[in-house]
C-alpha cells in the first residue's frame, strides 16, 4: 500500500499550485523586497544577543532560531494577525480592522518588539501612500505611524490589492525569515552560501505557517490564537536594550 505523502509536501503543494497572474506576483516581491524601504535592516528581534549569548553561532542554530519563532514565536503572532487584519480589510469592516491593529502592538512583549514592528509598519504605509496612494490605509488613517504594526500595514495593502491570502502570508513570512537569515549573515558570521541554506531549509516550515495561519477562522478572536513558549526570543528583546555593544536597533 502507497505511503501517504508527508503534511509538509501537502502544504507546499496547496501554496504553489495557488495561481497568481504576473501582476500580483510581482508586486508581492516588490512589497517584500530589501528595496521596499522599511528600514528592516536595523533590526534583528533579538538575535543580536543570541550571538552574543552563544545560543546562535551557525546555520543550524540559525535555522532553529528562526524555526521557534515561526512555529510558535513572534513571527506566528505576527502571521495570525496578518490574516485577522487581511480578512478585515478584504470585508470592509473597519471596526474589526482597528481592533486587530491594536492588539497586534498591544501584544508586542518589550519595548524593542514594539520599535520593531512600528517602525517598520509605519514605513511601510508611507512608501506605500508615496507610490501606490493611500486609498488601502483608508480606514486606519487616524492611527500614527508610531501605532501601526508592520503585519498589519502589510495585511491591508495585499488585502486591497486582492493578493490572494496564501501567497500574502507566505511572502510576508519570507520577507520577515530572510531578513533574519541576512542579519545572522552579519552577526555570526554565516557566508552567503551557509544563509541561502538556511533560508532554503526554512521554506517548509514558513509555507507550513502561513497555511496554518490561513486556515484560521476569520471570524474568531484573534486574541485567543496569539501567544507561545519561544521565552528564549523575548528574553533576547529585552536584554539587548542593554546590550554593550550592538549593531542593530533591536
Amino acid at each position: 500500500m502507497p505511503r501517504a505523502p508527508a503534511a509538509a509536501t501537502i502544504i507546499i503543494t496547496i501554496i504553489t499550485s495557488t495561481r497568481m497572474d504576473e501582476a500580483r506576483l510581482f508586486d508581492l516581491l516588490s512589497w517584500m523586497s530589501p528595496a521596499w524601504p522599511v528600514g528592516a535592516f536595523a533590526h534583528s528581534g533579538g538575535l543580536e544577543w543570541a550571538v552574543e549569548a552563544g545560543d546562535v553561532h551557525d546555520r543550524d542554530t540559525t535555522v532553529a532560531w528562526i524555526t521557534d519563532l515561526v512555529e510558535r514565536g513572534a513571527l506566528w503572532n505576527d502571521l495570525v494577525l496578518f490574516r485577522h487584519a487581511f480578512a478585515a480589510r478584504r470585508a470592509g469592516d473597519d471596526g474589526a480592522l482597528a481592533a486587530v491593529a491594536d492588539l497586534t502592538t498591544a501584544s508586542a512583549t518589550g519595548a524593542e518588539r514594539r520599535l520593531e514592528t512600528v517602525a517598520q509598519g509605519g514605513a511601510f504605509r508611507r512608501i506605500a501612500r508615496t507610490t501606490l496612494g493611500g486609498a488601502a490605509f483608508a480606514p486606519l488613517d487616524a492611527l500614527g505611524d508610531d501605532h501601526l504594526a508592520y503585519p498589519v500595514a502589510a495585511a491591508c495593502l495585499m488585502a486591497h490589492e486582492a493578493m490572494p491570502l496564501a501567497a500574502a502570508l507566505a511572502g510576508f513570512a519570507h520577507g520577515v525569515a530572510a531578513n533574519l537569515v541576512s542579519a545572522a549573515q552579519r552577526l555570526v558570521p554565516l557566508g552567503q552560501s551557509d544563509g541561502q541554506r538556511a533560508l532554503h531549509g526554512l521554506k517548509p516550515v514558513l509555507l507550513a505557517a502561513a497555511t496554518r495561519a490561513a486556515a484560521l477562522p476569520p471570524e474568531d478572536d484573534p486574541f485567543t490564537q496569539i501567544g507561545g513558549m519561544a521565552l528564549a526570543s523575548e528574553i533576547a528583546c529585552m536584554a539587548h536594550e542593554t546590550q554593550y555593544t550592538r549593531l542593530f536597533r533591536t
